[in-house]
């Protein structure tokens, strides 16, 4: 190892890892979908990080309002007017389209803030204290963030604060063996069913809100079926329950509208966001609220505040970043590109008996690895992270799940690159095949 990455290990904790095996790669450079690390060695960049670098590495219109803004006023207290606040608030809504006309926001500075104060929004408009979301979610590793999690992640967080129940949500290829579907209207029933059997045995009148992960993403990008969310809404409403859409990952043109609700026929009465908001140049998130729960705060005091809130910086960010979609037709983009991405996924899945299924929805996709088509058995966790070494050996850097493999690349990649890219994955899952 390099004196940078031994001094890594030496001062920093490394996230989700037990720190003594860890080898972290020294990374000097990146432009466009593409890093470098210090031996000169290039990676594609096929999970835009973190699915945050949406506009990719070295975008100049990013970096030049985050400097002209540190050189006008890099600080001032949230408590302040200024420009880029209010300039990257009117683009947010504006962005999330008429459902939210006359509604606001509450910036934070990354996803799980976002929906820590999310939370507490919705527990001061309802008067309610419980929450429901999926099993297969992640909503950050904060604490209240944790307990909306389902998935293992949130272990560390318990026992935690209390008011937080989960319910099975859509993934047919992992639904019970005595389940079947006759078609998506069959998956929609059922899992409809899961969320008001969750909503009765909680009692319906305790519930402040109900979080999804618009579509789910970490755990298996798993789109849900078209009239999904259009029920989940009139749950909603039938029991007096906000709608909160967790758009941190899906969010910023990721599936290919500007927020993944917008495909699917819903209003939510929030979104949480973070990642594309700012592509990973500056830290920013937030929630934006609909009109009805903005006025609420009018009279009542909202009890929410961090120091960062609405950082200059961010938020001179955001307003270039959602330029730049515009400028550089990322919908457009990503209808196209998502198509090849979707065409190849599909000889994938033909071609490798390791892949179970290859979820994909605009330029975003998870292979989900398997030992035995037959019977779903999963992919080992240590065998997927051993999947991920074999990419990045062969320069094809991205992150595994359990038994997914997160395949999301900067949403400006061309068709060309994206082959290119799949082609590594191809090879490697060759070898997984062998295995």
């Amino acid at each position: 190892m390099s004196n940078i990455s031994e001094k890594s290990k030496k001062y920093n904790l490394h996230s989700w890892s037990a720190q003594k095996a860890l080898k972290p790669a020294v990374i000097t450079k990146a432009q466009g979908i593409f890093f470098w690390d210090e031996d000169g060695k290039k990676y594609y960049d096929m999970s835009a990080q973190l699915v945050n670098s949406n506009l990719g590495h070295g975008n100049k219109a990013l970096i030049k309002a985050i400097k002209d803004q540190a050189d006008r006023l890099p600080f001032i207290g949230p408590g302040y007017a200024i420009d880029v606040r209010s300039d990257a608030a009117e683009a947010l809504i504006d962005f999330a389209g008429p459902a939210f006309r006359g509604g606001k926001v509450f910036f934070t500075n990354a996803g799980a803030e976002a929906n820590e104060n999310a939370l507490k929004i919705a527990k001061q408009y309802t008067g309610r204290w419980k929450f429901l979301s999926m099993y297969n979610s992640y909503h950050g590793s904060s604490f209240g963030a944790s307990e909306l999690t389902g998935e293992p992640r949130r272990f560390a967080a318990e026992p935690g604060v209390p008011g937080f129940y989960h319910f099975d949500g859509p993934y047919p290829y992992r639904a019970p063996a005595q389940v079947t579907f006759k078609d998506e209207a069959d998956q929609t029933k059922y899992y409809l069913d899961r969320l008001e059997e969750s909503i009765t045995r909680e009692g319906s009148d305790l519930i402040a809100a109900v979080f999804v992960e618009t579509v789910v993403g970490s755990n298996g990008v798993l789109a849900p079926p078209k009239d999904y969310l259009p029920g989940v809404k009139k749950l909603c409403e039938k029991y007096g329950i906000l709608l909160v859409c967790d758009e941190v990952m899906a969010g910023f043109y990721r599936t290919g509208t500007k927020f993944a609700f917008q495909q699917f026929g819903v209003k939510p009465d929030i979104i949480t966001f973070a990642k594309g908001s700012t592509c990973g140049y500056v830290p920013l998130g937030g929630a934006i609220v609909k009109k009805e729960i903005a006025k609420h705060f009018d009279d009542n005091k909202m009890w929410n505040g961090l120091t960062y809130s609405a950082h200059p910086m961010g938020c001179a960010c955001c307003v270039a970043a959602i330029a730049e979609y515009e400028r550089l037709d990322i919908a457009n983009n990503v209808a196209k590109v998502g198509k090849v991405l979707s065409d190849e996924l599909d000889k994938i899945e033909e071609k490798h008996r390791c892949v179970g299924e290859a979820r994909r929805i605009g330029l975003f996709a998870q292979v989900e690895l398997v030992k035995d088509r037959a019977t779903k058995e999963p992919l080992s966790v240590p065998d997927a992270a051993k999947v991920v070494g074999l990419l990045k050996s062969k320069g094809f850097a991205t992150y595994n799940n359990l038994n997914g493999i997160m395949i999301a690349p900067p949403l400006i990649i061309t068709a060309k690159e994206l082959r290119e890219g799949l082609a590594i994955l191809d090879e490697v899952l060759s070898e997984v095949d062998a295995w």
